[in-house]
């Protein structure tokens, strides 16, 4: 079995690990504080389903998880003699069933996956495509965006699904287990029914309005009229027959046959109750969208952090390009030696500058000519860093760079660009196995809810994920690479990480969040790399998210620290919002166990699991 050769963790230079632990667990209840309260054992409630912890220890695989029934689905898995994409696909599509307002195969993602015989990254690019017909006025209306309200929630805003097909190309190319195997697990949740929490209690009541003029959502996810009570039991046997289907025939019955037309005919003409006043307009996917999808495999996004490989997302996803520009900018200062103030400093701008860069040159590479290479070149980030001041933060917006030109001094030119919407929903999965092969998968249905369109009798919602795109340039005159396009994937910041030491598996992370996924993925990795912080503790950690934008967003935790004042004294500015992200991880330890993190509080605490638990 390969065991990885880890770094040690840098020694934090400004506290010893008593007082580091008691100030995240500090910062984690502030957090909590600032949260609506949830039940600690999320899906699984007391005598209804499995315990629900954020770290495990031990050996044999890992999987680690927002929701317990979807661990336990993948660890089911691994422990049954599959592998680490057998044991992601299995929990990915438990989620479909018990956080479906976040994922689920009407939407689509992005999967990083670790082959420990050949010790080398893959990715899979299963992003949503928007319809052949489209054009860069997809969401304009006599020349003018149509309101961004009235696209979440229509059939103009479905994308072409990628999800089954993640699924089947990870399995075909890596998997030990056939579809229909690995689906089981998922099956049962569906047909028996999970336990409703209070997070999903409380999406579904900020949905009911939406889902109350979809009959098929109606029916589904409001029993009775309402959203299901906190401890009630919700089946889904539509999803499970759909499930079963799927492993009987493969997913091409999502893509072509009686299934795919059922989706061109929900997203052509939407099923609105005939009472609902809501305006809904239909999408223009056909069959033919459906047919010609195709999941991209292609190289990962690879930068050199503190001697370590760092591997990410490439384009249509901004998530490798700019957590891989950022931890460039950062290695040239020891953030291991730096007080908290100055790392925290370092770590806001580093995001700033690296955000105004993906918003002006990142966006679909089959459409447009995206800089990948030069955005993550050294050289690049050094004429970028060197804005960087220790006395004070710099003014957002501010310019990006021009990777395409040779790196002279310190460069922001041209005009600022802002960062689009893009919904904080989404969800993330880990797992490795005992081969040392990891997985780190991303997917979504875009905002929570998606569309808010079931399709009718088959248990899943379909996405909204073309809000994505610019629906109009952001600014006049400057080109603006995320507008829509035919067949032409939107930007996404989803950034399912895999860090190397020695060619072998060091950790595992990702998050759900929006933009905020590529700020919470760089502060996790250098909490963890550079600030002596376990995993666990990295996770836990409190939150801020530099954007490119005049106020750093930061959760109630990080409003909280003392350095907030030393922060604000450099001129930077705060909004505090509940929480940032859910994140997931799985670290390799030196002794070859392996060590699965996810959150203690946020979206009501995740769920970590080894195959063999040990001390």
């Amino acid at each position: 079995m390969p065991v990885s050769a880890p770094v040690s963790a840098p020694a934090r230079a400004s506290a010893p690990v008593g007082v580091r632990l008691l100030a995240v667990l500090a910062a984690a209840a502030a957090l909590a504080g600032g949260l609506a309260a949830a039940p600690p054992q999320g899906h699984a409630a007391e005598g209804a389903g499995p315990p629900k912890s954020p770290v495990a220890t031990g050996y044999g695989g890992a999987v680690s998880s927002v929701d317990a029934d979807a661990t336990a689905a993948g660890l089911a898995v691994l422990r049954g003699g599959g592998n680490a994409v057998d044991a992601a696909v299995a929990t990915a599509a438990a989620l479909g069933v018990t956080e479906p307002y976040s994922a689920g195969i009407g939407g689509g993602g992005y999967l990083v996956y670790y082959d420990a015989r050949s010790r080398s990254v893959h990715t899979l690019d299963g992003r949503e495509t928007a319809p052949l017909s489209a054009d860069a006025g997809l969401f304009l209306e006599n020349g003018a965006p149509i309101p961004f309200a009235e696209a979440v929630t229509s059939g103009l805003s479905v994308g072409t699904p990628g999800t089954a097909a993640t699924w089947d190309r990870a399995l075909r190319q890596w998997g030990s287990r056939p579809l229909a195997a690995v689906l089981k697990p998922a099956e049962r949740l569906a047909d028996g029914g999970f336990t409703v929490d209070q997070t999903f209690a409380d999406q579904t009541a900020a949905n009911a309005a939406r889902f109350g003029d979809f009959p098929a959502s109606r029916e589904l996810f409001l029993p009775g009229g309402a959203p299901p009570a906190v401890g009630s039991t919700l089946a889904n046997p539509d999803l499970a027959a759909t499930y079963r289907q799927l492993g009987r025939e493969g997913v091409r019955a999502l893509y072509q046959g009686e299934l795919a037309e059922e989706i061109v005919d929900t997203v052509r003409r939407p099923p609105v109750d005939p009472a609902a006043t809501r305006l809904v307009r239909p999408g223009g996917l056909t069959s033919a969208d459906l047919e010609e999808y195709a999941v991209r495999a292609q190289r990962p996004t690879q930068v050199r952090y503190r001697g370590l490989d760092v591997y990410g997302m490439a384009p249509s996803s901004s998530g490798g390009t700019t957590v891989g520009e950022a931890l460039n900018i950062l290695e040239g200062t020891d953030l291991s030696a730096a007080g908290e103030t100055r790392y925290l400093h370092r770590y806001l701008e580093s995001s700033r500058l690296a955000f105004a860069d993906r918003n002006r040159w990142v966006g679909d590479p089959r459409f447009e000519d995206v800089p990948t290479r030069q955005l993550l070149s050294p050289s690049y980030a050094d004429s970028r860093a060197c804005l960087i001041s220790d006395d004070r933060a710099l003014t957002s917006p501010v310019a990006p760079g021009d990777p395409t030109a040779a790196a002279s001094g310190c460069t922001g030119t041209g005009t600022a660009v802002p960062a689009g919407h893009e919904g904080p929903s989404t969800t993330h999965l880990t797992t490795a196995d005992r081969w040392g092969n990891v997985v780190a998968y991303t997917l979504t249905i875009e905002q929570t809810g998606g569309s808010g369109i079931t399709v009718p009798g088959r248990g899943f919602l379909l996405n909204n994920e073309l809000t994505d795109f610019s629906f109009a340039p952001l600014v006049p005159g400057v080109p603006d690479p995320n507008l829509p396009g035919p067949g032409k994937r939107p930007r996404s910041s989803m950034a399912p990480t895999i860090v190397l030491s020695g060619g072998r598996p060091l950790l595992a992370v990702g998050t759900p969040g929006g933009a905020t996924i590529i700020t919470t993925v760089l502060q996790v990795l250098t909490g963890r790399l550079d600030r002596g912080l376990t995993l666990p503790e990295a996770i836990a950690a409190p939150r801020a998210s530099q954007r490119n934008g005049a106020a750093t967003q930061a959760e109630p935790g990080f409003l909280a620290l003392p350095e907030r004042l030393g922060l604000e004294a450099l001129g930077h500015s705060f909004a505090s919002v509940a929480e940032i992200g859910a994140a997931t991880g799985i670290e390799r330890l030196p002794d070859g166990r392996w060590q699965a993190a996810a959150e203690p509080v946020r979206r009501g605490g995740g769920s970590a699991g080894v195959v063999q638990p040990s001390p």
